[in-house]
């Protein structure tokens, strides 16, 4: 790895995981025995390697694949710094990642729970999630990106950051865009400083690889590639009970049925965003829940007619009004859903 700086970011004074305290003022490194035993459950344990995979399956449904690559990632990383305790030194790992999938699929979040594994794992010193897109990058005139990619860059060291439709970086029919600056300052980052930031580009999977193909030296800096699955129908019931459960409401029976019906047929209409879709239909379900229970007699309620969604709630949808096989447009779920 290239010892040298990019643009100001020194990298890290050795490979695999990093250490808080100064190098210098560390005793010499006593290895282990080669005929050592060594207990990887224990160590496993230790690093907190579960609590993460178990926070990331409380907040996600489904996603088997998702989670297996994470764990299978966060075991090497283990095993690597396990090795080290006996002196097998290796190059720091390439941790730069790619998150291809449709929108509301948890690539973000599973992008924050990625830097609270590294971080516990020895690998980033903060282990914090700095979350941009293009406009955050890109400036609009000449010397105006630099500073932007910089000020970005500075921010997430010692973590991971998260770049959203990283494909709008580059603009080929754009000659006067300034995204490609951008990708260079990136790239530089991305090889120098390794040691101490993880870059994930995230974004739909056709236009990533058009990307990639484009930017031959991202693609060769990006080790991970992890595919995102759209959810289910039953996975995306099992998502909007829980939206209604952490903010104090039920389905009754008759609008778990209605849901059932109505996610059957919004996961083939347009601007389908899997999780998102669900969360706004949660939210407008509650709008008309809110309206009913207002408009009803002398509106006197008790805690269960407060807190229950009823089939009317969701069924007054757009959705509704259309041959399952119809298409709406975007005016149309901008006002009824």
């Amino acid at each position: 790895m290239s010892t040298g700086t990019a643009f100001g970011f020194k990298p890290g004074p050795v490979s695999g995981p990093q250490l808080e305290a100064d190098p210098s003022d560390e005793p010499e490194v006593q290895y282990l025995p080669a005929d050592t035993v060594v207990d990887l459950a224990a160590l496993r344990a230790e690093s907190g390697i579960d609590e993460v995979l178990a926070t990331l399956d409380e907040e996600l449904v489904g996603l088997a694949p998702v989670k297996t690559r994470i764990a299978e990632i966060a075991a090497l990383l283990l095993v690597d710094r396990t090795r080290a305790k006996f002196g097998i030194t290796a190059p720091q790992p390439t941790l730069h990642m790619s998150f291809t999938g449709n929108p509301g699929t948890g690539k973000t979040t599973v992008a924050m729970r990625m830097a609270d594994l590294l971080h516990r794992l020895g690998y980033l010193r903060r282990g914090h999630l700095v979350a941009v897109t293009r406009d955050d990058l890109v400036g609009e005139y000449v010397g105006h990106t630099a500073p932007k990619t910089k000020e970005v860059i500075k921010r997430a060291m010692g973590g991971v950051l998260f770049i959203d439709e990283a494909y709008y970086l580059y603009k080929v029919e754009n000659e006067r865009d300034y995204g490609g600056e951008s990708i260079e300052i990136l790239l530089q980052v991305m090889e120098n400083n390794r040691d101490d930031l993880v870059v994930i580009l995230a974004g739909y999977q056709d236009r990533m690889d058009t990307f990639f193909a484009a930017n031959p030296g991202m693609q060769s800096r990006v080790a991970h590639h992890v595919t995102f699955p759209d959810y289910t129908v039953p996975e995306l019931e099992q998502i909007g009970v829980l939206m209604t459960k952490d903010i104090g409401y039920t389905f009754s029976d008759e609008a778990q049925d209605v849901l059932t019906r109505y996610l059957q047929r919004r996961v083939g209409q347009p601007w389908f965003a899997n999780a998102r879709s669900v969360r706004n239909a949660v939210e407008r379900a509650r709008l008309r829940q809110a309206k009913r229970l207002l408009e009803t007699g002398d509106a006197k309620v008790d805690l269960k007619a407060l807190t229950t969604i009823e089939a009317a709630d969701l069924l007054s949808s757009r959705v509704f009004d259309t041959a399952p096989d119809e298409v709406l447009t975007a005016e149309d779920y901008n006002v009824r859903g």
